[in-house]
């Protein structure tokens, strides 16, 4: 019992281990998660006007990936032309994006609101994404944010 059980732990940790492997790279025309089309879609800035009024916004925004978590690519990046940058998960954790999305063009269908980000997720966000003690130590107060759910993603360029 205790080495089928041991057998069992070594190949979770081997599944996790090497996940990243087994992601598809990014390149144009390749679509995670759900499939998705380019078109019909809005930018980032667009979005963020658009909640600006509403609390959610169902459909497609474009992009471009500035970060991608470093763990297993669970979370990225969309940036803005303010500086900040939209956090895009992905329903139930069905796929994860490859390390080499970051600096690509992507289209994301999803789920789009803006959210209160606590101080613990931010800094659980910090460190997956292999940001330094100092700047997770800097975290110290919630952040408002632009959250994407994404059920599908399609990279452009």
């Amino acid at each position: 019992m205790k080495a089928i059980t041991l057998f069992i732990i070594c190949l979770c940790f081997s599944a996790i281990t090497f996940a990243q492997t087994n992601i598809t790279p990014a390149a144009p025309g390749v679509t995670y998660g759900k499939l998705v089309t380019a078109d019909n879609y809005l930018t980032t800035d667009a979005l963020g006007t658009t909640l600006n009024t509403d609390t959610a916004y169902t459909g497609k925004i474009t992009g471009t990936v500035v970060e991608v978590c470093k763990k297993k690519g669970c979370f990225m990046k969309l940036a803005q032309a303010d500086g900040k940058t939209i956090m895009v998960q992905f329903t139930d954790y069905a796929y994860f994006m490859p390390q080499n999305i970051v600096g690509k063009s992507v289209v994301v269908e999803g789920l789009a609101r803006v959210k209160e980000v606590p101080v613990e997720r931010l800094v659980h966000y910090a460190k997956d994404a292999g940001k330094t003690d100092g700047e997770i130590a800097a975290i110290k107060e919630p952040r408002k944010d632009i959250s994407i759910m994404a059920d599908g993603v399609l990279v452009l360029k």
